[in-house]
């Protein structure tokens, strides 16, 4: 059935969902949950992908960052090309290609070809988020029902990070290194067959043609941007970096002007960029990027963290991880009752100083149990999250006119994946300098081995393993003491961030009422 969507500001009728739309929302739910399981299961094969297709080492960068960098810059495109086409049908789309591009993925032969594969799953990734969220907006158009059912959307992210180091390591167990690939196509099977008999197409009314040179401004502005990021959190400074940097904020000028000046002629941009004139949705969508930044900064230190200095095997490690997610579902779901009796403006910063005091108690893994401190602060970090994504992706949603719930869902995917981007970049790069600045290598190792114990936790492990008594022992023991330090100054550095998005949150949201009014 076809849903046509008027191009106007005003609401849709307010009809409560039926059991066909909550069935539907599974359909929705399956994208988040696989894309989810795909951020953090390939980490778990890059050691076997490596020693089968003998990669160099940019060919292996490549191969983790070439998925971010494709499906960032085109979130914003994808977006509006769903309000044009359909959502359903670019959802439709989408899937089918990210279910095909993954089994040729599991079969790579060489490295070149697993990032050409990486790329594409990047390309038909961007079609999945924004139409999933789009039409999430469709299928509830009561508050409240939507509300819920973006808590549960939103779990998917939760459960797929969850899932992934488990997935991962029983895979890589009994399979070869493909087996994470092989996962995606039976779930993408499964969701076409449910989104062919449950969703319904919606589009925007009479709309103007895509307009390539904002298409093409967009990916100029994005890729680079991401591609800046990486490359400061990887060599720090750099004419690269800063080139990236220009490249990336001419072309954000020059998008912005153009968008502008299609409005005023009234052709369509490929984003309305007077979204951004509501407060709500502006610090709704740095709220998600902090969240995100937070949540892949904790991932990136807890697991390292259980796995080479408690000494926990990954799959005891991602067991251990697995309260705060599900303190992520729990939150998300709570958060639709809460916001019956509280306003946006209480409950957004609520969440992030959650997170913050999550990242405090990191602060003190060294002065007790730090297992059971690391579990603890990972439920506040995950509870914070839960709170504050259900609710400001709603606020994003209801900000936007109906007609372009494609552009808003682009708007707050682009920030989830900016905020995941930061948080490897600037918590990571934070705790390797610390790391680097404190670990004592011992003289009689190797140039080439001396080099990866300076510069990671499993470096050093590795390097110890392969010196006697007591070199080894005391370079095993400097890396972790150095690692721990690193911990501490990274989760002051998220603590930071957090109180701080926060206030501007409190300040920013103050007028706004509350979310059922």
């Amino acid at each position: 059935m076809t849903t046509t969507l008027p191009r106007t500001p005003a609401h849709p009728a307010r009809t409560r969902a039926g059991r066909r739309e909550w069935l539907a929302l599974i359909a929705l739910f399956l994208p988040t949950l696989l894309v989810a399981i795909d951020n953090t299961i390939l980490s778990f094969a890059l050691p076997a992908i490596s020693t089968a297709l003998a990669p160099g080492g940019t060919e292996l960068l490549w191969v983790v960052d070439i998925y971010p960098l494709v499906l960032a810059g085109l979130l914003v495109t994808m977006g509006t090309l769903g309000d044009r086409i359909g959502r359903r049908k670019l959802l439709m789309i989408g899937v089918s290609g990210f279910g095909v591009v993954s089994l040729g993925a599991a079969f790579a032969t060489d490295a070149p070809q697993l990032v050409a594969a990486r790329a594409l799953l990047g390309f038909f990734g961007a079609m999945l988020m924004p139409s999933t969220l789009a039409l999430l907006r469709t299928l509830f158009t009561d508050r409240e029902q939507r509300r819920t059912a973006l808590a549960v959307w939103a779990t998917g992210f939760a459960a797929g990070a969850a899932l992934g180091p488990i997935v991962g390591g029983l895979l890589l167990q009994h399979f070869w290194w493909g087996s994470v690939f092989l996962v995606n196509v039976p779930v993408m099977v499964l969701l076409l067959v449910l989104a062919a008999r449950l969703l319904p197409e919606s589009r925007m009314t009479g709309p103007g043609r895509l307009d390539p040179l904002g298409v093409l401004l967009s990916l100029l502005a994005m890729v680079p941007l991401v591609l800046a990021i990486k490359l400061v959190a990887g060599s720090g400074v750099t004419p690269a970096a800063l080139g990236a940097l220009l490249v990336a904020a001419l072309a954000g000028v020059a998008f912005v002007r153009r968008a502008r000046s299609l409005a005023r002629a009234g052709r369509e941009p490929v984003l309305d960029v007077d979204l951004f004139a509501a407060p709500v949705l502006r610090v709704s969508a740095l709220a998600n990027a902090t969240t995100m930044f937070a949540f892949t900064g904790l991932l990136f230190f807890s697991a390292q963290y259980l796995d080479l200095v408690l000494g926990y095997s990954p799959m005891r490690a991602g067991l251990l991880l697995l309260p705060g997610f599900a303190a992520t579902v729990v939150a998300g779901l709570l958060a639709a009752r809460l916001a019956r009796r509280f306003p946006l403006r209480t409950l957004v910063p609520t969440g992030l100083l959650l997170a913050a005091a999550g990242y405090l108690l990191c602060t003190l893994l060294g002065t007790g149990s730090a297992a059971a401190l690391l579990i603890a602060g990972s439920v506040l970090v995950g509870a914070g999250i839960g709170l504050s994504e259900t609710l400001t992706n709603d606020a994003i949603m209801a900000a936007a006119p109906a007609d372009r719930a494609g552009s808003a869902s682009a708007v707050s995917e682009t920030a989830y994946e900016i905020g995941a981007v930061l948080g490897t970049a600037v918590l990571g790069s934070a705790l390797t300098a610390a790391y680097r600045s404190s670990v004592q290598v011992p003289a009689v190792l190797d140039p080439a081995a001396a080099a990866a114990a300076r510069e990671t936790l499993g470096g050093a492990v590795d390097a110890a393993a392969g010196l006697p008594v007591p070199e080894g022992p005391a370079l095993l023991a400097s890396a972790q003491e150095a690692f721990a330090a690193g911990v501490d100054l990274t989760a002051w550095l998220g603590a930071a961030v957090l109180i701080a998005v926060a206030t501007v949150a409190a300040l920013t949201l103050r007028r706004y009422p509350a979310p059922s009014q």
